[in-house]
This record gives structure tokens, sequence and C-alpha cells, in this order.
């Protein structure tokens, strides 16, 4: 499998998971601002949406969307329980968290990238934004993950948009939930290990 990544954007969701999984895979970086990889192929040819993150399988085909390759990659690896079993009542509930992450916590913090917004409108967006974060402690100020059965992907998709909060000063020590569980998932070795290759 072929990852394309850009560093520190939302494909370090499954960067972090394959290395979970232990499952072999080559990464493919991408500069966000030419659409090339670093050997010069054209990213637009692999995906034609144009962004991160994009995985390639072995029979050439492409995934893309960080919520299906999220659950595409835990099930090649059912014994990892990175996602509760197809049909099962939990997987529903990974998949709401997935939605939730993607939609309002991936999709606000998107928004302040812009430089089209003024501060007013992106302070608004801020407002929107921490009323999401206040659902997220509910669940983290009771368990460790988002889901009751442990770690999962939804964990991995979350921390990662999640470090972008200090981009656009958002302290979140102001939400002690959010901090604890940043903290706590920075500490696996799969995330020190694909950060410690992003970051390089």
């Amino acid at each position: 499998m072929k990852l394309y990544y850009a560093p520190q954007a939302c494909s370090l969701a499954p960067h972090i998971v394959l290395r979970e999984l232990g499952l072999p895979f080559e990464l493919i970086r991408i500069d966000n601002r030419s659409k090339q990889t670093d050997s010069g192929e054209d990213f637009f040819a692999i995906n034609p949406k144009g962004y991160v993150a994009a995985l390639q399988l072995d029979d050439a085909h492409v995934l893309t969307e960080g919520p299906a390759i999220l659950q595409y990659l835990a099930d090649l690896r059912p014994d990892t329980r990175l996602a509760p079993a197809p049909g099962t009542f939990e997987r529903v509930r990974l998949q709401e968290w997935l939605n939730f992450v993607s939609t309002e916590i991936h999709g606000g913090l998107g928004w302040l990238f812009s430089e089209r917004f003024t501060q007013d409108v992106k302070a608004q967006i801020k407002e929107k934004l921490f009323k999401r974060f206040v659902v997220l402690c509910q669940t983290l100020e009771r368990q460790d993950y988002l889901l009751t059965s442990g770690f999962s992907v939804a964990d991995a998709y979350l921390f990662t948009v999640l470090r972008w909060t200090p981009w656009f000063d958002i302290d979140l020590d102001r939400w002690p939930a959010l901090a604890r569980f940043q903290a706590r998932v920075g500490e696996r070795p799969s995330v020190a290990a694909a950060l410690a290759v992003e970051l390089a």
C-alpha cells in the first residue's frame, strides 16, 4: 500500500493507524502547493480531488476520504480492535464519531486556514467550534477515548485535527479533558513514530 500524505495534515491519522496495525506501507509525500510528489508525480493523477489522504492499494485502486480509509485499514486487522466489527451497534457509534470529527472539528478548524475570512468571521467560527469541544469533553471526562472499548481510529483522527489548534491561538488547556486526551494519545508509540517521520 502507498499512503499519500502531507506533513501534519489530516493524513497523519491513517499514518498513525498503519503503524498501529503493523502493516507494510510506503509513504509518499505531497507538496500541497504544487500538488506533486517528491519525485515530481502529479498528485491529481492519483487523486483528482487533489488533497490528502489517499491510499493506493496493491491492486492499484485508490481510496480517499479519511473516515473511509481509517475504517478500511482497521478492518484489515480486526484483531487489533481499532474499529468494532461491521454490523454491530458499536460500529455505528464509531461512524457517528468519525462523522462528528470530520464535519464539526476537522471542518471547523479547516475554515480557520482560510485567508479570506476576517478576524470577526474567524471568531464566530471558533465560537461554534468551542461548543463542539464541550460535546467532546462530555465523553472524554468519563472515559479515556471516544469509544468505551478503548483507542480506535476515531481517536487517531481527533488527535490529528486537534494538533492544529495552536496555529489558531486555541489553548486546549481551557478544556482539560481534551488536553489530557492529546497527551494520552501522543504517548502511543505509533504516534511518536509517525510524527518523527512527518516532522523530520
